[in-house]
């Protein structure tokens, strides 16, 4: 018995399954792992970038359960998993502070231009003062699309903010804040609008060029969810044409993104390398809670509630 990791994890979690036993390290995050460490795997943990397919479960023959840390699956292949009844851990909550906090991050970062600020600072460049003029969070209307636990703590910031606070989601409601019917109606008020959806086949692309067209003029965009929520080609059309003021984003469709890919370097874009859960407490949180429950399922225990991942929940 083996536990094979797809790329590294926090080291008490390592420490905790190698109490267990031996634990492998891919060479890396990318592709098929060594046929030897499949074949000995009887638990795969990945985070975000390495992809458990049907390739990877076709060549383990010993496996018995899958993990993520952190809390989504779509670098998972659920229905190859459900095929052999192998179950799949994930930590769906625990990233709720860090992830709302990077969020605030980049939407204060790209209100008040703060790259080039400093950029330009840095290299003696003083007069950028001049003529210089940033958007003020305070009275501005905040969208919030989905209203999941990371949704409703991005609202509590953003009302903290003295924010107005929209928000539209297909299954939840918060009576503090204004719900709107639909989303092309937040789209249409929001003056700043935030992203908090998990990535499925309804949501791909959910943001594209007719809702890019909705948006206020000069508005700006903000996602930590997953890169594929946007159509990054019409967003980067939109930065073009001025129709979007700004996009910031912790999360891309490719990660890393290809060498020529423009909106990471594009003036009006922030991009940060999906780091929003990897702070002190976060990264050690979802590692090793996710761990402890990958040894319940081998020791044959019951894992905590809520970390096992039901398709649709």
């Amino acid at each position: 018995m083996t536990i094979l990791l797809l790329e590294t994890l926090h080291n008490d979690a390592v420490e905790l399954l190698a109490g267990y036993a031996p634990v492998r390290l891919a060479p890396s995050p990318d592709g098929l792992p060594p046929a030897e460490l499949l074949a000995e795997a009887e638990a795969i943990l990945t985070r975000g970038r390495g992809r458990v397919t049907q390739e990877i479960l076709a060549a383990a023959p010993r496996l018995r359960v899958i993990a993520r840390c952190g809390v989504g699956v779509d670098n998972i292949d659920i229905s190859a998993a459900k095929g052999r009844a192998i179950p799949v851990v994930y930590a769906p909550g625990s990233t709720t502070f860090a992830v709302a906090e990077q969020t605030l991050l980049l939407m204060l970062a790209l209100a008040r231009r703060l790259p080039a600020l400093a950029n330009a600072t840095a290299t003696g460049n003083w007069a950028i003062r001049e003529g210089y003029s940033g958007v003020e969070l305070m009275g501005k209307r905040l969208g919030i699309v989905g209203l999941g636990e990371i949704g409703r703590r991005v609202a509590d910031l953003g009302a903290a903010f003295g924010m107005e606070v929209l928000t539209w989601s297909r299954s939840s409601r918060d009576p503090r804040f204004a719900a709107l019917d639909s989303l092309e109606e937040l789209l249409a008020q929001a003056d700043l609008i935030s992203l908090h959806l998990a990535l499925t086949p309804q949501t791909r692309h959910l943001i594209g060029p007719a809702q890019l067209d909705r948006m206020k003029p000069g508005s700006l965009l903000i996602n930590t969810a997953r890169g594929g929520v946007v159509d990054q080609s019409a967003v980067l059309a939109a930065l073009e044409s001025g129709q979007l003021g700004g996009y910031a984003a912790d999360v891309l469709a490719q990660e890393p993104p290809a060498p020529d890919d423009p909106l990471p370097s594009h003036p009006r874009a922030l991009i940060t390398p999906h780091v929003a859960a990897l702070t002190d407490r976060t990264y050690r949180v979802i590692c090793f809670s996710t761990a402890e429950n990958v040894l319940r399922v081998l020791k044959g225990e019951t894992p905590a509630a809520g970390s096992i991942y039901r398709s649709g929940g």
